[in-house]
């Protein structure tokens, strides 16, 4: 890992561990998880919004104002509107991706569950991805909740990351062995 993104890393660990326990402590966990998919629903589908977070040249009180609507529109938890409000006042909005992703991490654990991010050449129907998910649970032994994306380039086959590994099993990755195999060869 390069050291600017372990840094970030660290700074979203705290804010994620500080805005966790104060939503555990006041009960609004359920609450917090679904903000955290808006949130990242949000942030995947607003250029504005992730120009905004990374930003140097926006003021501090530009983004807590702007940040600050967005909550109160989006309706998010006390906890996590205040853990963004401090993040904008020390310019750290720019860890927001690694924080959604952390605090989701945490809450699944909390609940006993395990994260996998699935890319898949189209989207998964309902009965492929419970499917996925029940296949899954008996290989790693503990629930798995599913985030998905489609990456039409992958041709076909899926790619699954659960924490530190990853399958593949794209027939992109296929096809790239079998172009380096025949680099080897000829």
């Amino acid at each position: 890992m390069s050291e600017p993104a372990s840094i970030s890393s660290g700074i979203a660990a705290r804010y994620a561990t500080a805005i966790f326990e104060l939503a555990r402590e006041g009960k609004s966990l359920a609450r917090l998880e679904s903000n955290l998919d808006d949130l990242s629903a949000a942030l995947d589908a607003s250029a504005d919004l992730r120009a905004l977070i990374a930003s140097p040249v926006l003021s501090r009180e530009v983004q807590g104002a702007a940040i600050g609507a967005i909550a109160d529109r989006m309706k998010l938890v006390t906890e996590l509107k205040h853990g963004l409000a401090l993040m904008a006042a020390r310019r750290r909005l720019f860890v927001l991706p690694q924080l959604i992703a952390r605090l989701g991490d945490m809450i699944a654990e909390d609940k006993g569950e395990v994260r996998a991010e699935v890319t898949s050449a189209k989207a998964l129907s309902k009965t492929q991805a419970d499917k996925l998910a029940k296949t899954l649970k008996a290989r790693i032994g503990r629930d798995v909740k599913l985030k998905t994306t489609v990456d039409e380039s992958l041709i076909g086959g899926l790619v699954v990351k659960v924490g530190s590994k990853m399958i593949d099993t794209s027939i992109r990755s296929r096809l790239d062995s079998l172009q380096n195999a025949m680099k080897e060869v000829g």
